[in-house]
């Protein structure tokens, strides 16, 4: 059929030629049959470094695979399949070219064995993605589309500064354990954080995934930023810098995200802490913390696709997203109100749902090394996820006030990409041996033990009382027609602003230079535009022939000059 050592993401790029020439049911067979062929080539693979290449001495590997470049590759693949089946009903070519380049290039960048092909994927996944912004075909996603490829172009110049920084220092360019070291190692640091959305360099996320299509968006939250999450685990593990980082990406989208209307937007800031969590799995290093991290993420994907799959249904049958103009929904859509329950309850970390097996063992490690500030830090974040994502998101789309709005189901292929999500999410939960088989170190790990379980479900109902009770005594943050700013005020309101001054300033600074020099300048004025205006001497054209004759003059004079 295919050889076994077949990089994962020629398989999808040239799945991208096909769905781009061809339309109808051969399109959808072709991009459906992608992962899956691509899974079982990787499944045939085995571990070891392939399709070398050099390059000005430099040792290029295409194809790396060992235990943690293979569970993001099944993860991808998997993801890959349940966002196809759910954007099986789209008939944009634009579009469905663009997430299968997308998607592949997601695999060429987790099995890049160094640091150029990292790169060169790095920049595909930008200028891939950025179409299924634009592919909405709004003014706002043009300009989200627009301020997202800034944010990613800038990201792939540090990384590569730090490749040549890199490089220089050690003569090689192999995707190993970087650092903090020196300048490179603080270069490529920045162009992961900002993929990974660190603090301050988050909003490219929050501001242009909820402008994106409704499947644009499923396709979004799979793969940037679990690319950079798989970068840091290989390049920064045990880096403790991350620890506190990714305490603060755990928080700080809490307060932005119970205060958000669109609710779409309420999941980008939902999707930040989440990768806090990962990041402070990361940052710790040891085997647990790192076996929690890549599982964490390998559940995100799955659950908070489910959860921007509900939300995309919602937007693809009412045209709204707003909480404020939703509620009500569970009447007409009760097997979409159940699935994104589902998905609520798995981010949430209730037992026997995914996001419960991962999320404990980052926990745990962080109390096993002594992080017991940072322990509390996440238990604070684990209730305003139950808050923002659990309660929030059904609550307001599908319960709340009655909005009046009797929209239908999604359709069929809509409705078994979330059933598809949502059953992994119970099965997970459930079996959490399934994941735990594929993660990069062994381990002896039991997340339901008393304490973990009986600690988890104090959290979620005392959360929860909270939520009624600030909800009963209309102390809960309402659902406004706003626009919450943050960092986003930066380019907003403050360089708007100062650019402004300074045009006031330049017309200002003309006036008294005008009060000051006055007639001179006018004069002067008068006299440049009667020389070089449009009917000024020096403006005019002559003919060929007096062109002719003047040049004949100037020849004869330089003869007379030259003889005397």
């Amino acid at each position: 059929m295919f050889g076994i050592e077949m990089a994962p993401f020629v398989i999808f790029f040239i799945a991208a030629l096909f769905a781009a020439l061809t339309q109808g049911w051969l399109r959808a067979a072709i991009m459906l049959a992608a992962p899956i062929l691509g899974a079982i080539n990787l499944w045939l693979t085995p571990e070891g470094n392939y399709w070398a290449l050099s390059l000005l001495d430099f040792e290029l590997n295409l194809l790396r695979v060992d235990r943690l470049a293979v569970l993001f590759g099944y993860l991808f693949h998997l993801a890959a399949f349940i966002a196809i089946v759910y954007s099986l009903h789209v008939k944009d070519r634009m579009q469905q070219t663009a997430s299968m380049l997308y998607a592949g290039s997601a695999l060429g960048a987790v099995f890049a064995g160094d640091l150029l092909t990292l790169f060169v994927f790095w920049e595909l996944l930008a200028l891939t993605s950025v179409f299924l912004i634009w592919a909405r075909r709004t003014d706002q996603s043009y300009h989200a589309g627009m301020r997202y490829l800034l944010f990613q172009i800038i990201s792939g110049l540090l990384l590569l500064g730090g490749i040549i920084a890199y490089a220089y220092q050690y003569g090689s360019i192999a995707f190993e354990g970087i650092g903090l070291s020196g300048l490179h190692g603080w270069l490529i640091f920045l162009a992961f954080g900002i993929k990974c959305g660190f603090p301050f360099l988050h909003n490219w996320l929050t501001d242009s995934y909820p402008e994106a299509t409704p499947t644009g968006t499923v396709f979004l939250s799979a793969f940037t930023t679990k690319v950079a999450i798989y970068a840091l685990a290989r390049g920064y593990p045990g880096t403790e810098l991350l620890v506190y980082i990714g305490a603060a990406m755990t928080c700080f989208p809490i307060f932005f995200a119970v205060i958000e209307n669109d609710l779409r937007r309420v999941l980008a800031y939902s999707l930040i802490n989440q990768l806090g969590f990962m990041v402070v799995g990361i940052g710790i290093g040891t085997a647990l913390a790192i076996n929690g991290a890549v599982a964490h993420a390998f559940n995100d994907v799955i659950f908070k696709g489910l959860l921007f799959m509900s939300m995309g249904a919602v937007l693809h049958v009412t045209g709204k997203i707003n909480g404020s103009e939703l509620g009500g929904l569970y009447k007409t859509m009760p097997k979409t109100t159940i699935l994104c329950i589902v998905g609520a309850a798995s981010i949430s970390a209730f037992p026997l749902f995914s996001g419960f097996v991962s999320k404990s063992m980052i926990m745990s490690a962080a109390l096993n090394n002594d992080h017991t500030w940072v322990w509390l830090m996440l238990l604070f974040a684990s209730a305003g996820v139950f808050h923002h994502a659990g309660i929030k998101i059904p609550y307001f789309a599908f319960f709340a006030h009655d909005s009046g709005i009797r929209a239908k189901e999604p359709p069929l292929n809509m409705l078994l990409a979330m059933t598809i999500a949502a059953t992994l999410c119970i099965t997970i939960g459930i079996f959490p041996e399934l994941l735990y088989q594929l993660l990069p170190y062994d381990m002896d790990y039991n997340p339901y033990d008393a304490t973990h379980v009986l600690a988890q479900t104090q959290l979620l109902f005392f959360s929860a009382l909270a939520f009624v009770w600030l909800n009963l005594y209309k102390m809960y943050p309402p659902e406004l027609r706003s626009v919450n700013l943050e960092v986003d005020w930066v380019y907003r309101r403050l360089l708007p602003k100062a650019w402004q001054g300074l045009v006031q300033l330049k017309h200002t600074v003309n006036q008294r230079l005008c009060a000051i020099g006055g007639q001179p300048l006018l004069r002067l004025s008068d006299y440049l535009s009667k020389q070089y205006a449009q009917q000024g001497v020096l403006a005019k054209t002559s003919t060929t022939g007096v062109a002719a004759f003047w040049i004949v003059v100037m020849l004869l004079a330089y003869l007379v000059i030259g003889l005397f």
